[in-house]
């Protein structure tokens, strides 16, 4: 087996505890079930959303905050393919209403005990086979022809990227009680007969 292959034992440990922080973290909010998945497409319960909206806020200002402080950050960005986002982007929605998981709720739902994400699990390794196959045909007719190239907000505005954590902690201090009195109203309504 080649040397490279794998990183090394640290880092390897590293990103074990870390994927178990977060698959707990996501167990205990809730969000490793197929209810709490399904009610966020009904626009009825708005934890999924927050979980998400948090863990980006989080993540930019961490990553943000060890830039400031002189850490080195090796940001890959991707390419803004346009196309690519949006037909991803519907693919992964509609996958995500069929079976009641992303990627990452359905690995923490198996871990969970649920029996039935391991379908959506086997239909993500087949599906991941399936686009490696396609990639060639996918990389020039979906990917190449709107691609804008790496770019960021913070690159795109000239602005500094703390504008933009600032507006998003600011959207969730404004946005998040109204989310939860939106959901309370829903629950507390009649249901239609």
């Amino acid at each position: 087996m080649p040397a490279d292959l794998f990183a090394p034992w640290d880092v390897l440990l590293g990103g074990v505890l870390a994927g178990l922080a977060f698959g707990f973290l996501l167990q205990r909010a809730g969000v490793t079930r197929y209810d709490v998945i399904v009610k966020q497409f009904l626009l009825q319960d708005f934890t999924v959303l927050k979980v998400m909206f948090s863990a980006i806020l989080v993540g930019g200002i961490g990553i943000y905050g060890m830039q400031a402080l002189g850490v080195e950050v090796g940001m890959h960005v991707k390419s803004a393919t346009l196309l690519g986002n949006v037909l991803g982007g519907v693919v992964f929605g509609a996958g995500m209403v069929i079976l009641g998981y992303c990627p990452g709720t359905a690995l923490a739902a198996v871990g969970d005990g649920s029996r039935h994400a391991l379908v959506g699990l086997l239909g993500m390794l087949v599906g991941g086979l399936l686009y490696a196959e396609a990639y060639p045909w996918v990389k020039a007719n979906i990917l190449a022809p709107v691609d804008l190239g790496k770019v960021t907000l913070p690159g795109l505005t000239g602005l500094s990227p703390w504008w933009f954590l600032g507006a998003l902690a600011l959207g969730a201090t404004l946005g998040f009680p109204a989310l939860e009195r939106w959901e309370r109203r829903r629950a507390s309504a009649p249901a239609p007969a």
